[in-house]
Parts: structure tokens; sequence; C-alpha cells
């Protein structure tokens, strides 16, 4: 590069790309709307504002403490914005409002600042946010709202003559793992969203169509979800090869809970995964393999969350011992 007529050299790599960290960030904004819109149709509007709450904590939160610690403010690269939307999104739909923002300090506060800020942090802050919630306030986090149309709320009202404003209940898994598989939603109800769950991961349809936005973008590869989603979806089928033989139980398993969401928007974080396309084959395998144990074997029905919170914890060693080849460099062999 030339300055007044000076060279400066700089060493390699020399890599020239247009995308930036707000770019990419913002772009993960985007991808999460298709989501938070399915969301709103299934749970009604009170969704958005418990989403709006965990983005103007995080953000908030974010903000106070780099002016503490006399920081640069980088809350406008986006990057709180999606822990905030990504918190309030793997919580439950009838949670108190407070709730979204404690969630998403928790997020930025203990999971993201004191190691640094983005890019230093060890594990996903959003997913830590939600361990925090669910161990803080388990009877909440686990109570899960179902869609009701307006002939339903009306129904049960005249018969029960009591206002009704939603239905609460057991989820999928939450079922399954009570073996009540009798009362099981149509495998395309589970997929479009007709179901019970947290705010954004009810409707895999959606999901994917984000999804499909950041793979085309090439800010995420298919290493990481198609290993994670296909190692469960190989322990469920030998479970079932070798148990009940009820390989509906498959696509069930597939679509229920937070699986989409996690292998797509969580597990792909680029600061908490691997660098390699071989870590991340590894790094989702792993989680697979942890979720499909928590489910069948744990007594809490999803296992998502910490799956991928302990593969977290196992990238670093995955990026020590998996390693692109090195070119130029003489072998011992």
């Amino acid at each position: 590069m030339q300055d007044d007529g000076l060279l400066t050299i700089s060493t390699s790599p020399h890599i020239k790309d247009k995308e930036s960290i707000p770019k990419i960030m913002w772009t993960v904004v985007i991808s999460l709307l298709p989501a938070v819109f399915a969301g709103t149709y299934v749970f009604g509007f009170r969704v958005l504002l418990i989403i709006l709450i965990g983005v103007i904590s995080a953000v908030g939160t974010e903000a106070l403490i780099q002016y503490i610690f006399h920081r640069e403010i980088t809350v406008y690269d986006g990057s709180a914005v999606v822990t905030g939307m990504l918190l309030a999104m793997v919580i439950p739909p009838g949670v108190p409002l407070w709730m979204s923002a404690l969630g998403s300090f928790f997020a930025i506060a203990l999971a993201k600042a004191p190691f640094g800020g983005l890019g230093y942090n060890i594990f996903n802050p959003a997913l830590i946010g939600r361990a925090i919630l669910l161990a803080s306030f388990p009877v909440v986090m686990t109570t899960w709202q179902f869609p009701m149309s307006m002939q339903t709320a009306i129904s049960i009202s005249s018969a029960t003559n009591m206002p009704v404003d939603s239905i609460t209940g057991a989820t999928t898994l939450g079922l399954i793992k009570r073996g009540s598989i009798d009362n099981l939603l149509p495998i395309w109800n589970l997929f479009i969203g007709k179901s019970g769950g947290s705010i954004g991961e009810t409707s895999d349809l959606a999901l994917l169509i984000g999804a499909t936005i950041l793979l085309l973008k090439r800010y995420i590869t298919w290493h990481i979800p198609i290993s994670f989603i296909g190692t469960v979806a190989i322990i469920f089928g030998l479970t079932e090869l070798f148990g009940d033989k009820n390989f509906i139980m498959i696509p069930i398993q597939l679509f229920s809970g937070g699986l989409t969401m996690g292998a797509f928007f969580m597990a792909t974080d680029m600061v908490t995964s691997p660098i390699t396309k071989k870590g991340g084959l590894i790094f989702g395998i792993g989680a697979g393999i942890i979720t499909c144990v928590i489910r069948i074997l744990g007594g809490y029905p999803e296992g998502v969350c910490y799956s991928i919170l302990l593969m977290n914890a196992f990238t670093p060693l995955i990026d020590r011992y998996i390693k692109p080849k090195r070119f130029g460099i003489k072998s011992n062999a």
C-alpha cells in the first residue's frame, strides 16, 4: 500500500471482503423475521412485545456496560439485537414481560460482556440467558401456550362461563416423555407451527425459510445443522428399529421442540462453533447425541439448549485438533 511515498508491507493472509459484522448481524435479524411472523400469527401480538422488550434489554445492557467500562459503543452492529431476538424466541409466549428483559440482561451481562464482548464469548449468550431463566423460574418456563382460534375460545368461554385467553398444556415432547402418544398432533401441524412451544421454534417451515437466506449468503454452512439433525434422526431411527418400530416418531422428534431453531440459528454461531467444516460435523454430531441422550434418558423432555452449550465448551478443543491442511510445511513423516 502506497502512503506518502512509503511502502507498507503486511504479512499474509491478504483477504478482501465486502462482508462486515453489521451486515451479517442485520441479515440474521432479517432471516429471523419469518419465524417472528409465524410466532405472532400462532400466539398473538403479545409475542411482539416480548421480542421488543428482549431486544431493548439486550441493546441497553450492552451499551451501559460499554459506557461504564469506557469501551467503544458498538450496539449499532446488530449483535445485541440478534441476542435479544433469539432469547425472546426460545422462551414460552406466556412468560411475564419482565422475564424477557431479565433473560436478555443475563445473556449480555454474564455470557458476553465479561469475556470481552463480541467475538470473545465462549458460550452462546442467548442460550445462557435461557438456561438461567429455566433454572430460576422452572414452572413459568415450562408452561406452554397452545394455538387457539377465536371460535375455540368462544366455545370454551360458553361452556365454562369464564373468559378464556389461552390454553396451556404439555408440548409434544412432554407428551412423549409421559408416554401419552395417543394425543400427538399431526406432523404437518408440527411442521407449519400449529403446536405449543417457544415463540420462535413452533414453525419449522418459517425457520427453514430464514435459514435458507443464511445458507445462500454463506454466513452458515450445512455441516453443523445437517449433522445435528441427521444424528438425531439416525439415533431415533435406531431406537425405533430395535424398539416399538413406530417410525413416525422420527419426524415428530425432528419437528418438535427447538431442534430446527438450535441447529440453524444457535449451533452455527460463528464465535462459539468450530472454524473448520470437519470440526462443524463433529460439533453437530456431538450436539445431536447429547440432545438424544437428554430426550430419551433425561427427566427434561428437551435437550437442544444444553447440548449446544456443552458443545460450545468443546469448541476450542475441536479447533485445536481439527485443523485445515497447511501447505509449504515439510512433513516429519
